[in-house]
């Protein structure tokens, strides 16, 4: 399915300020941290039917043995406050949804700063995603005594495709080998193998798929290696890297919107021209401070939602790499962010934990064929934040927004 074109999403606009599709309601008592607060917050949820016991802390004792798989030397469980967002209207290839989003933190002001743009992007219509691309790779590496050796497994290597992929798909219902490269480094071989995962994030899949393909090779392989590793770094597993960012981590997602320029104007209290002022210099300065990608703060968006649902949070050091871009267009402000590295799944690993499933619950992303949806709400989310950011900058109002909300009085 493709994405909505430009004629239809300014219809959907349309429609919205002219009250055809009103905006959801907003989260109830933002701003109120007492216990009738809180359970407004919780009756909204059920009102929308969704329980959240555990989240609420009424979920009852835990049982040690339920997280086999997920922990070792278990003592305890660590808490961090969730707060609820939204909505956040999504017109994406695998979302088209008022969506309200919980984000796990222990810093004052995000969740505020997040809801602001959550909010401002629905009044605009919503914004726009599309999914182009999944892969997750392992990276194992051969040492031979010669460059003439690497150079023959190499080559080798090569014609092996249709045997590894069966090797793969012998060893789990859902990696795929969809990729494979072999690099030549002196007398070392790196195979850089890529694999979709279904909804799992897929990391263990990944690793096991390509211990298979391992032991494939050392049984057929013309030319022995002296020794290899499964994993040799190449695949920038848990980094920021600038090959991940070219040729995507995880699954690639991209948001778009246009805001008009009243709404930046009366939600933000700046322009469009300013706003663009402050990204271009933010942007500049990244560049002088050699950081991979261009954007303001991804990672705070996708770690409060990792934390929240249960996914791997290590990741967030490459799914927050990304790219930024703001243009005054129409007199608006057009505000786009792709993100290369998203890690994310909605089976496996943390998505099974209580908290995890509410959490993936309140998002409509439980189990199978819903990974999709999460990384484009990921990125729905990760915009709304840049958007907000740089309008407290643009505004200076940074400062004085943490100095209200990010302290404990």
């Amino acid at each position: 399915m493709g994405s909505p074109g430009p004629d239809h999403e300014w219809e959907r606009l349309r429609a919205v300020q002219r009250g055809e599709r009103p905006v959801p309601p907003r989260v109830p008592a933002p701003l109120d941290w007492s216990a009738a607060g809180q359970e407004r917050r919780l009756a909204f949820l059920r009102g929308r039917g969704v329980d959240v016991p555990h989240l609420a802390g009424r979920g009852g004792p835990v049982d040690a043995a339920a997280y086999r798989g997920n922990i070792e030397h278990f003592i305890g469980m660590a808490q961090v406050p969730v707060g609820l967002i939204g909505p956040l209207r999504i017109n994406g290839m695998h979302v088209r949804d008022d969506v309200y989003v919980p984000l796990a933190t222990s810093e004052g002001a995000l969740v505020a700063s997040y809801d602001r743009g959550a909010r401002l992007l629905s009044r605009a219509g919503g914004v726009s995603c599309v999914m182009t691309d999944q892969q997750v790779q392992r990276a194992p590496a051969f040492a031979f005594a010669t460059l003439a050796q690497a150079a023959g497994f190499a080559a080798w290597a090569a014609e092996q495709g249709d045997a590894f992929r069966a090797v793969a798909a012998r060893g789990s219902r859902f990696a795929r080998l969809t990729d494979m490269r072999a690099y030549v480094e002196a007398n070392r071989v790196y195979l850089l193998l890529g694999f979709t995962t279904g909804d799992a994030a897929g990391q263990n899949m990944v690793t096991f798929a390509a211990a298979a393909i391992c032991a494939d090779i050392l049984e057929r392989t013309p030319v022995a290696p002296e020794y290899w590793f499964v994993e040799s770094n190449l695949s920038g597993d848990k980094k920021a890297t600038s090959a991940g960012f070219l040729r995507t981590r995880g699954r690639r997602v991209t948001a778009e919107a246009l805001l008009p320029r009243a709404l930046v104007m009366r939600g933000l209290r700046t322009t469009p021209e300013r706003m663009c002022d402050c990204w271009r210099m933010g942007m500049i300065g990244g560049v002088q401070a050699g950081a991979t990608g261009a954007s303001s703060h991804v990672a705070n968006a996708l770690a409060a939602l990792f934390l929240a649902c249960g996914q791997d949070v290590a990741c967030v050091g490459e799914a927050s790499v990304g790219v930024l871009r703001m243009e005054v267009r129409d007199g608006g402000l057009y505000v786009a962010l792709t993100l290369p590295n998203l890690i994310v799944g909605t089976v496996g690993g943390g998505t099974r934990l209580p908290t995890a499933r509410e959490c993936l619950s309140i998002l409509d992303c439980v189990g199978e064929g819903r990974a999709d949806r999460f990384a484009e709400i990921c990125a729905a989310v990760a915009l709304a934040g840049e958007i907000s950011i740089v309008g407290a900058l643009a505004a200076g109002e940074f400062a004085a927004a943490h100095l209200r909300l990010g302290r404990g009085r």
